[in-house]
């Protein structure tokens, strides 16, 4: 295929006389005979690279087919257009658009059979062609959306599954991150697309697992790992922008389902944040605003305790907003406080309202709760004591012997305590003056071998 030949011939006037003799031909029920005429002349059009004349003789062949409902004709016309020797490129892509706008007056009046045969029609065309990768993907979509369809409508859940499957595969063959022709919103939208359908894809397949009881790698892994890098190919900076809002909440939607399969309590908590700082989100004080301001107080109380943790807690405390919910404040108030939280007294005054939403229905999520009281009792008991018993840790941490020292060795093991002997502020000093002395020693090492380097060099110059 080429455009970059120059124009031989204006055959305007050629097309203008043939094209009103071709229509009253196919109106008699000759399509052949229309349909021939008109190649011999396209085929002189396309040798003389006449761009335009070509297109309208192109677009006529697909118009007088279509009129007379012989999709095999169309099917095969239009797979014959594209191969000619030295096609025009845009009479091609001028041809698939107009077919791309037949398909869904195909499918409401001619059924889905002949739909899915010009669809094919068209992804066969557009393969591996860069200035068809646009309309190929948006045929592909459309393919992708009825095998999704066809998931929900399956007689035998084994149809169902293999559907979905496809529909993923369709989309995920896209690389539409890398298509220079396509506006970057309709990419965005391509890309969640993606991210939707694998993620349906992965819930399927631990679903699987989970009745089976087979392992966990057998599961929609493969899919979960595809979604964060599907998640990575999304702009945030655009998402921020007014006009795609539609698309910042439903990107973000998807990585919090992505973050709650891999318990990444901290990043729901931050996903659930730039939610909220969604302007139409934030403005509905009685609405979405607020659900949204609950789970961030949720998982952020859930996610273990680093300094990104503790940050976003800090900040979220001192919000304006955070004080109109009370329960949720107070509950905050408590993991900011250097003071001890007794686990019944936290199952009295907050367990009722908590296993009633939905996040605290789990009972996993619970005792993360649980646990991570636990870890902030221990940093306020080591705030204040530099040797305790098991028996008084025990007593203080709500917990039996048994769990005290299950839950110490866990902690020891993720590091996020040590029984180490805290070094006195001498032992501290001459461990820095050993290290710095160990350090001289190197630095004056190496000082002495480049002098020895130099003066070998200024030797073997001078002999």
């Amino acid at each position: 295929m080429a455009d970059n030949k120059k124009q031989e011939k204006d055959f305007t006037s050629e097309v203008d006389s043939l094209l009103p003799e071709v229509e009253k031909i196919a109106k008699t029920g000759q399509l052949q005979s229309a349909l021939d005429k008109l190649f011999v002349l396209e085929k002189q059009t396309r040798n003389a690279a006449d761009l335009a004349s070509t297109t309208r003789l192109v677009k006529a062949v697909t118009e007088h087919c279509y009129q007379a409902k012989d999709f095999t004709q169309l099917n095969a016309s239009v797979l014959l257009l594209s191969k000619k020797h030295g096609q025009l490129k845009g009479a091609v892509q001028a041809m698939v658009e107009l077919v791309m706008s037949y398909l869904e007056d195909v499918k409401k009046k001619h059924g889905v059979e002949k739909w899915l045969e010009l669809v094919e029609t068209l992804r066969v065309v557009t393969e591996g062609k860069i200035f068809l990768e646009t309309p190929r993907a948006r045929v592909t979509l459309l393919l992708a959306h009825y095998h999704e369809k066809l998931s929900t409508s399956s007689k035998t859940p084994e149809e169902g599954k293999k559907s979905l499957e496809t529909a993923s595969e369709l989309l995920s063959d896209l690389q539409v991150e890398t298509y220079s022709s396509m506006e970057r919103r309709e990419k965005t939208e391509f890309i969640l697309e993606q991210m939707r359908l694998l993620i349906a894809v992965a819930r399927q397949k631990d679903e699987e697992v989970t009745k089976s009881g087979k392992e966990a790698m057998a599961g929609g892994e493969a899919e979960w790992v595809k979604v964060r890098v599907g998640g990575r190919k999304v702009n945030e900076a655009f998402l921020k922008e007014k006009d795609n809002e539609d698309l910042k909440l439903k990107y973000y939607d998807l990585m919090i389902q992505h973050a709650l399969h891999q318990t990444a309590y901290l990043d729901v908590a931050n996903y659930y944040y730039k939610v909220w700082e969604t302007p139409s989100i934030k403005e509905a004080v009685n609405g979405k605003g607020k659900t949204t301001l609950e789970h961030i107080v949720y998982y952020v109380v859930l996610a273990p305790h680093n300094n990104e943790q503790s940050d976003m807690m800090h900040r979220l405390f001192i919000d304006p907003a955070l004080v109109k919910l009370e329960l949720h404040y107070n509950l905050v108030k408590c993991f900011t406080t250097r003071e001890l939280m007794r686990w019944p007294g936290i199952q009295q005054i907050y367990g009722e309202f908590l296993k009633k939403t939905p996040v605290f229905s789990s009972e996993k999520r619970w005792e993360d709760l649980h646990t991570r009281v636990i870890e902030h009792n221990i940093r306020v008991v080591s705030e204040y004591y530099t040797r305790i018993t098991l028996t008084r840790l025990t007593s203080l941490l709500d917990l039996t012997p048994k769990q005290t020292e299950e839950t110490l060795a866990r902690l020891v093991v993720s590091g996020i305590i040590n029984f180490k002997q805290q070094k006195s502020p001498e032992d501290v000093m001459n461990d820095w003056s050993s290290d710095m002395q160990k350090l001289l020693g190197l630095v004056e090492k190496a000082w002495m071998g480049m002098n020895a380097a130099q003066a070998a060099q200024s030797r073997v110059v001078k002999s």
